[in-house]
This record gives structure tokens, C-alpha cells and sequence, in this order.
């Protein structure tokens, strides 16, 4: 205990690092996972820009990538980042692998909330004289809004979990503090300091990911 109380200001960094990369890489594979998701959605079979060539190639990518284990997807992803100039260690090594893994994880949620809005509602728009182009960007993602903010929450926690996973290469972060300091010194405090902070975190992001969720649902 005694230990854990001398390492406050490491445990305080620790989270704060966390916090850094979860953060950016939600931001990168929100983004590019928000696009690809729009692109399967809007490229199946009778969607608004039915293209079966186009989905075909997107969906053999999503589905392959999607399953691979995070843990192994950092070493498999190391050769990538380095033809990149990015370390194959450390933090922005983790930002990268985190990117890419919310990217495929992401992009089949958007596209299977985006499937939950009513056909009469795309059909009412096209009878109003709305483009397709208008409908995909501002009516589609308007009306799976409430969906949209449960499947990123759900992500938001999966990318905690990333993180955590991510200590093992030296990406800072809980991960890493429970290792160096909790599992290789054999202090069980340590560690479950650490992870009582992940599900604080943890807790929090779903809290305020249902709030924005029920709010959005009820209009």
C-alpha cells in the first residue's frame, strides 16, 4: 500500500496518457470509420448508390480485419507504421494500431445503424425532391443519430480496453503502469489501482454515452 502511495504521481500520468491515446485514436477511426460505415450503407444492394462491385471489395475488407485480435494486430500492423515513420513502439505506434482497429469496428456499426432508418423516410425524401447525395450526408445520419451515440459509446469503452492492451509496447498508459509497476513487482495494489481507474473511466463514458443516447431517442 505503502508503494502504491509513492507512485500517485506515476498512476496520475498514467490515466492521463490513457486518456491521450483512447482519445485520438477514437478521433482518427471515428472519422475514417464513420466514412467507410457510409460507404457500405450507401453501396449495397438497393441502398442509394447501389454499386455490388464496390460493396463486395469493402466488405471482404471490413470482415477481414475486424476479427483479428488487438493484441496480435499490433504486431501485424508494426511493418506498416515504420513505412510511415512512425515508431513501432510507444504512444503514437498505439494511436495508429487503435486507429485502425476502431476503423474496421466502427465502420460495420454505422453501417447497420444506418440500416435501421425507415425506407419511407428515404422514400419520403426522394418524393420531396431531395438528392441522393443529401439524404446520405444529412437525413441518414439524422435520423440513426440516437444508435449512432450507442455504437460509438460501445467503441469508446472497447478503445479503453485497447490501451490497456497497448502497455505492452511501451504505449504508457494503465497498461503499462500495471505491468512494470504491478504485475513485474508482484504488487496486487498497483494493479488494482489501475484497474479501478479503467472502470471508473469506463463507467463514466457509458453513463454519458446512454444520457446523449436517451436524449437523442426521445425526439
Amino acid at each position: 500500500m505503502d508503494r502504491l502511495i509513492d507512485l500517485l504521481p506515476e498512476l496520475w500520468d498514467a490515466t492521463l496518457e490513457t486518456l491521450y491515446v483512447a482519445t485520438s485514436g477514437f478521433i482518427l477511426g471515428g472519422l475514417a470509420g464513420l466514412i467507410l460505415g457510409m460507404a457500405l450503407y450507401a453501396t449495397r444492394a438497393g441502398s442509394l448508390f447501389p454499386q455490388r462491385a464496390v460493396f463486395g471489395v469493402l466488405n471482404v475488407i471490413v470482415n477481414t480485419f475486424r476479427p483479428i485480435p488487438f493484441i496480435i494486430l499490433l504486431a501485424a500492423v508494426q511493418p506498416l507504421a515504420r513505412g510511415l515513420g512512425l515508431p513501432g513502439i510507444g504512444a503514437p505506434f498505439a494511436i495508429f494500431a487503435i486507429a485502425i482497429a476502431s476503423l474496421f469496428a466502427i465502420s460495420r456499426i454505422v453501417e447497420q445503424n444506418l440500416l435501421t432508418v425507415r425506407p419511407g423516410v428515404i422514400e419520403a425524401a426522394r418524393a420531396a425532391g431531395a438528392s441522393r447525395a443529401r439524404i446520405l450526408f444529412r437525413l441518414v445520419p439524422r435520423e440513426a443519430l440516437g444508435p449512432l451515440i450507442l455504437g460509438y459509446t460501445f467503441i469508446v469503452v472497447a478503445l479503453i480496453d485497447m490501451t490497456a492492451m497497448a502497455g505492452v509496447v511501451a504505449a504508457g498508459g494503465l497498461g503499462q503502469f500495471a505491468i512494470n509497476f504491478g504485475f513485474k513487482q508482484f504488487n496486487p495494489w498497483v494493479t488494482w489501482a489501475a484497474v479501478l481507474i479503467i472502470i471508473v473511466i469506463v463507467q463514466i463514458v457509458q453513463l454519458v454515452g446512454n444520457a446523449l443516447g436517451r436524449r437523442v431517442l426521445r425526439r
